[in-house]
């Protein structure tokens, strides 16, 4: 079996991944607050953990991997954009309608990226009991307080809270610039429940009508659908503090338990042509924007080209997202597509199911399990494309689908697009002309090797003609 070595932030080491279960691998990755359409930064993190998903599938089995993102479909930033765009609108029909709407395109999104679809989706509001459950058991065991009409979780009660992200909780007292709020014991504690008014969404809990936290979510979503005590937890590197720390402190102070998930991981940030993307810099992004306007580039980008752009950077790198770097991933994915078709492969469907099943070589998938070393993995890509062999080409396809940047479909249509791509049947009677030039070429037979070539080029088939290693004469074609 394929050893995965990933990067700890808990630990800042890199360590073999060892599973819990093997036979139920159990992942959980922070998804989107559904209040807006999310930005190109947001596809980072979701493209990241899809190949890591794809790479465990692929080592452990499909059955064996549970791989959780939640959406988060209560919050104060939702509320404020239903009553905008829904003034006199009954408020949870408001907010409904801004979360469907919003939740909709981000799958939709998050598809025309190449990702694969979570095993489970679950939405903060089907989790309000689960969260409510954990809350009462924080307080039981002193790591919670009610004051100030909310729930807030005293972080003085757990001895190293701040492991994750290296932060001392005395430093962060002595340092803190804003006066306590009257009803907390330290800066530090934050919120697990907070009361609300008639305009506002709420729940019946112990303490009154209110709504959770958002730190509470995860800890609730993440125990409910895969465990107190489960392998992987992912998201962007600015979730590290207050976030994922928080949710560590909720898990482990209500469960007693040394550990959350064994292994967390954090994709770098993202930024716009050397600057932060900011609305007021006028260089913020949805994804939307770039795979359906010209606002970035003046075009429109293919969503397999956004996917590579993204990968061609260590996950755990900020990336500075160019139109250069765009232009070059497109220059890549034409550059393997084309080699595939050149090399001998044919998407028809009679050869669907052989295609599907190519899976990567052996010495590529090794650098992706090496903490998705994608800098290794584009090398490794582009000596498949320089190679000269239907092997090669067979390759390059199973490890590029591994990486989700090629389905059988996609390459189908890119090879229809082409409009002179020969069918299979034609590629087998090109290839048998080929073999008899060769015979006559090697048996010096110039005018009867002169002549195939021209029947070839009559056809559209352009011959190519080199040496193999072993110095054998060997002739490569291509469509014109």
């Amino acid at each position: 079996m394929t050893e995965i070595q990933l990067y700890n932030t808990l630990t800042r080491t890199k360590e073999q991944f060892v599973p819990i279960d093997a036979s139920n691998v159990r992942m959980y990755v922070c998804g989107p607050t559904v209040y807006d359409y999310a930005h190109i930064g947001n596809a980072r993190p979701v493209i990241v953990f899809d190949v890591l998903y794809r790479l465990l599938r692929h080592v452990y089995g499909t059955e064996h991997v549970v791989y959780v993102r939640n959406i988060t479909d209560v919050d104060d930033k939702i509320n404020a954009r239903a009553v905008k765009e829904h003034p006199g609108m009954e408020l949870n029909a408001a907010i409904r309608e801004v979360t469907e709407r919003t939740a909709n395109q981000y799958r939709k999104d998050m598809l025309a990226l190449g990702n694969l679809d979570p095993t489970i989706e679950p939405r903060a509001t089907d989790n309000i009991a689960e969260m409510i459950t954990l809350i009462e058991t924080l307080i039981e065991k002193g790591h919670a307080y009610q004051a100030g009409g909310e729930v807030l979780f005293d972080v003085t009660s757990m001895p190293d809270y701040g492991q994750l992200s290296n932060r001392n909780l005395d430093d962060m007292q002595a340092g803190a610039r804003v006066e306590v709020e009257a009803h907390k014991k330290s800066p530090g504690d934050f919120v697990l429940w907070k009361l609300s008014d008639e305009n506002q969404p709420g729940w019946d809990s112990p303490w009154g009508r209110g709504r959770p936290g958002w730190h509470i979510e995860c800890s609730a979503m993440s125990e409910r659908y895969i465990g107190k005590h489960f392998d992987i937890h992912g998201g962007g590197i600015d979730l590290v503090f207050p976030h994922h720390e928080n949710e560590i402190a909720q898990s482990r102070c209500a469960h007693g338990s040394s550990h959350m998930a064994n292994v967390w991981m954090h994709n770098g940030f993202l930024q716009i042509e050397g600057e932060k993307m900011s609305k007021s810099l006028g260089n913020f992004y949805t994804i939307a924007d770039l795979l359906e306007t010209d606002k970035f580039g003046g075009r429109v980008w293919p969503g397999d080209v956004l996917r590579l752009a993204m990968l061609m950077t260590n996950h755990r790198e900020p990336i500075d997202f160019t139109k250069k770097r765009l232009e070059e991933a497109e220059k890549n994915l034409n550059r393997w597509k084309t080699t595939m078709l050149k090399l001998g492969l044919h998407f028809c469907e009679e050869n669907r199911e052989e295609y599907q099943a190519l899976g990567p070589c052996s010495k590529l998938l090794a650098l992706l399990a090496n903490d998705l070393n994608m800098s290794g993995v584009l090398a490794e890509l582009h000596r498949h494309a320089g190679g000269d062999r239907e092997h090669n080409a067979r390759r390059l396809f199973g490890s590029l689908q591994l990486l989700g940047l090629v389905t059988f479909d996609g390459m189908k249509a890119f090879e229809e697009a082409q409009g002179a791509a020969p069918s299979h049947k034609n590629a087998d009677e090109i290839e048998a002309k080929i073999a008899a030039r060769l015979d006559h070429l090697n048996a010096k037979e110039w005018g009867e090797a002169d002549a195939i070539r021209d029947e070839l080029a009559a056809m559209g088939v352009k011959l190519k003609d080199g040496k193999d290693d072993a110095g054998n004469r060997i002739t490569n074609w291509e469509v014109c």
